[in-house]
């Protein structure tokens, strides 16, 4: 027969198993499991960030790229003409300093143009982007300066492809562009003895072209010479002429015309990339010889006579430096 003591713990044991459940639904005080927070405003900024970097890097890289091509593209005194490098580019030598009246036009042997006789006035260079065509014989002009003209057929090339190709003339300075009629081919770049006939407005060598020969010191006749003029009307220049030139057009070789002394020479190589120092040709005043190449040449004080100038009388005797000062 069980005892008071069994009956007593069994009551105990079956009173504790109904308690048990009732803990567990309690209010969820003791050792419950703490839900893990996620930092979602560090992840917000971390993505921020990447997304930061990759643009960079989309529009960076492509011009660090684009710079280190270019690199071989510019003239230094030991590559003086890297625009030989480039596939399609046509080279000719033409005299300088030829120039002719505004009522005049000129034979020209290519078309576009760039080199030969030319207007007295240049056509403003200065990162101008021309919506209608110019003059030619002012457009030559300006490539003695050291310029690059950059002409495009209308009919071919539509405004998406004049608009790249204004990006990279607008503000720039040496160079403009002009639509030219009749143009065989879609785009022409012009600079002083030199053009590149392309098919495609985004094709690299554009670039490659300006950089060998906008302002390269080495390739262009009137080294230091400004590319703004008030003599060219911007907004109504002279207009283009698209009828063959008639049998008093100026021939190439200038018909007799003398050169302007004033545009022959400069300071050899000048500085490449930069407007260079216009030199005078021949010499400088004041130095052995005087100026030669100028009319009547420059005499050297003191009496000693130089070919072409007169000579300066020697100071009278007594004379002293700041007499009567």
């Amino acid at each position: 027969m069980p005892s008071k003591t069994s009956a007593t713990s069994a009551k105990a044991v079956r009173a504790a198993g109904k308690a048990a459940p009732g803990r567990k639904k309690g209010s969820g005080k003791g050792k419950g499991t703490r839900q893990r927070q996620i930092p979602w405003l560090a992840i917000g900024a971390a993505a921020v960030i990447i997304a930061l970097i990759g643009a960079l890097a989309y529009n960076l890289v492509p011009k660090y790229q684009q710079a280190a091509e270019l690199e071989k593209f510019t003239p230094s005194e030991d590559n003086q003409d890297p625009s030989l490098a480039i596939d399609g580019v046509v080279k000719k030598e033409y005299p300088a300093g030829l120039h002719i009246q505004p009522n005049q036009r000129v034979a020209y042997d290519q078309s576009p143009p760039f080199g030969g006789p030319h207007d007295s006035s240049w056509a403003t260079c200065t990162g101008i982007v021309y919506d209608k065509p110019i003059r030619v014989e002012n457009a030559v002009h300006s490539l003695e300066h050291g310029a690059v003209w950059i002409t495009y057929n209308p009919d071919k090339i539509d405004a998406a492809g004049i608009e790249t190709l204004a990006s990279k003339v607008k503000g720039e300075q040496y160079t403009m562009m002009s639509p030219y009629p009749g143009q065989d081919s879609p785009v022409a770049l012009q600079s002083w003895g030199h053009q590149l006939k392309l098919d495609n407005p985004d094709d690299k060598r554009v670039r490659q072209f300006i950089t060998a020969l906008r302002l390269n010191s080495y390739a262009y006749p009137e080294v230091g010479a400004d590319c703004s003029t008030i003599a060219f009307d911007t907004e109504n220049p002279p207009p283009f002429d698209p009828t063959p030139p008639g049998p008093d057009a100026v021939p190439m070789d200038g018909g007799g015309i003398t050169p302007d002394p004033t545009e022959l020479g400069g300071m050899p190589g000048g500085l490449p990339g930069v407007p260079g120092v216009p030199g005078l040709p021949g010499g400088l005043p004041g130095m052995p010889g005087g100026l030669p190449g100028m009319p009547g040449g420059v005499p050297v004080p003191g009496g000693a006579p130089v070919p072409g100038g007169a000579p300066v009388p020697p100071a009278p005797q007594g004379a002293q430096p700041g007499a009567g000062q």
